[in-house]
């Protein structure tokens, strides 16, 4: 039976992707903090417990795996300086590159993130071809993860290792158990009014984006890269599409993108007096634009199978326990 190495393992898409390898009969080894909580037990799960941040942890948790799926990654929003994510995403990366090289294994998956590409409009949507684009390259999390996407190509590449990419856009679904992206819906539940910015973004059930990552493990090309996305929706079209699941009616007032830009400045004020907030230019930009893309490759190289965005809001509901 293959071992998998899985990192960040306690995070919404890490256990998503471990139920997915679970299912498909792998062992699977799962890598998380001392201080996190254990998500779920099985008798083909382990936990090591260590941190991405040092490196002897890291070897010896990748010890007799077959393959490493890196999902580990520092995310928060208001996270100041570049650094704070260049020590987790990039430094902690390195690890991985250097433990995979060390224990000889069979293949690395590296999660990136689909802002790690150019973004596109509705009729010509971003593809894995496209660079990155403004507001993303003044985004710490994003450029931190595609500077770690290209150490695994190219540290990786003819090293006999299988070094492959996923980019998964915004994720929905159950068993976000730390609520992270998924406070897009907690955030509307029970509101009768709601402010939404005007721009708009990809979803994907995250059930899909973890079973592209095991296919991208199965049936990747190394070397490659395979954005993992479904609907490209403005914010008033998903809440419009939560209201007829939740059938609660709601009026959705638009924040003017001035408005939201002037509060972007107000942010970065706030951080450059030490205050941590989510609030930055760069960031209310990201909720001013519509940022689409496709995953076009990954449906025909991985065989990707797509859930319609209002079953994924319908699942969240469903796990939330507030309506289902």
């Amino acid at each position: 039976m293959p071992t998998v190495l899985v990192t960040g393992a306690n995070g919404f898409l890490a256990g998503n992707t471990i139920s997915e390898l679970l299912g498909r009969g792998y062992h699977v080894r799962g890598m998380l903090r001392k201080t996190a909580k254990v998500p779920f037990v099985h008798v083909n799960l382990e936990y090591f417990y260590g941190n991405i941040t040092e490196e002897k942890e890291v070897v010896e948790a990748a010890r007799g795996c077959d393959s490493i799926i890196h999902i580990a990654a520092l995310t928060d929003m208001s996270v100041k300086n570049f650094e704070g994510y260049e020590k987790v995403n990039i430094t902690g990366t390195r690890y991985i590159i250097g433990a995979a090289l060390e224990q000889r294994v069979k293949s690395v998956i590296y999660v990136s993130t689909v802002n790690a590409f150019g973004f596109g409009t509705k009729s010509r949507p971003g593809v894995e071809s496209m660079p990155m684009r403004q507001p993303f390259i003044n985004s710490g999390y994003a450029v931190s993860k595609a500077e770690a996407q290209k150490l695994i190509l190219n540290e990786l590449a003819g090293s006999g290792i299988t070094a492959t990419v996923v980019n998964p856009s915004f994720m929905i679904g159950p068993n976000d158990n730390k609520i992270s992206s998924n406070r897009i819906i907690l955030r509307a539940l029970g509101k009768r009014i709601l402010f939404i910015p005007p721009g708009g973004k990809n979803f994907i059930h995250v059930m899909d984006a973890a079973r592209g990552i095991c296919n991208a493990m199965e049936q990747g090309k190394d070397g490659e890269c395979y954005i993992l996305a479904n609907e490209n929706l403005t914010y008033r079209e998903f809440y419009k599409k939560m209201a007829s699941i939740t059938r609660e009616p709601q009026l959705l007032i638009t924040i003017p993108g001035v408005i939201l830009l002037l509060a972007g400045i107000a942010g970065n004020i706030a951080r450059y007096a030490g205050i941590n907030t989510e609030l930055s230019l760069t960031n209310m930009k990201i909720l001013c634009l519509r940022n689409y893309y496709s995953s076009e490759k990954a449906v025909k190289k991985l065989n990707l199978q797509l859930t319609p965005v209002d079953k994924a809001i319908e699942d969240t509901l469903s796990w939330f326990g507030k309506y289902f």
